[in-house]
């Protein structure tokens, strides 16, 4: 089998970007770390609704192997331990913010019917109605 190699700027930058934040739950995770700058795995579970146990601690995981965010362990009894983004992970604000704006775009333009129907509204508000400026 021969072996392929490709340089740098052979590389896609939007598909690396979107292999970084492929799940729903990371761009959330994200949100609100930028909200809060640091946060025990608790308070990320209560806020992000809907997400489970399994995806939440995944996607943290994925997301320190890559760099952008930083887990830090307190020695405690029992066990302290908080998230908080890398620089790298902040880099991502204005991403964040560009994909906020747009939604809000989105809702404005679209109709009520239509957006019930595709995101089910009847879900905790707070899923649907937070945005990062708040």
């Amino acid at each position: 089998m021969t072996k392929i190699t490709i340089n740098k700027d052979e590389i896609c930058p939007c598909a690396v970007t979107l292999a970084l934040l492929s799940s729903k739950w990371k761009i959330l995770i994200i949100r609100e770390l930028l909200l809060s700058k640091s946060q025990r795995y608790n308070s990320l579970k209560k806020k992000i609704v809907g997400i489970s146990q399994k995806m939440l601690t995944q996607s943290l995981k994925e997301m320190e192997r890559d760099g952008l965010v930083s887990r830090k362990v307190y020695p405690e009894i029992p066990p302290h331990v908080e998230y908080k983004l890398t620089k790298l992970g902040e880099s991502l604000e204005p991403v964040i913010m560009s994909l906020n704006e747009w939604g809000k775009n989105f809702i404005h333009d679209s109709d009520l019917a239509y957006l019930n129907e595709r995101f089910d509204l009847s879900l905790p508000k707070n899923k649907w109605l937070k945005t990062i400026d708040e």
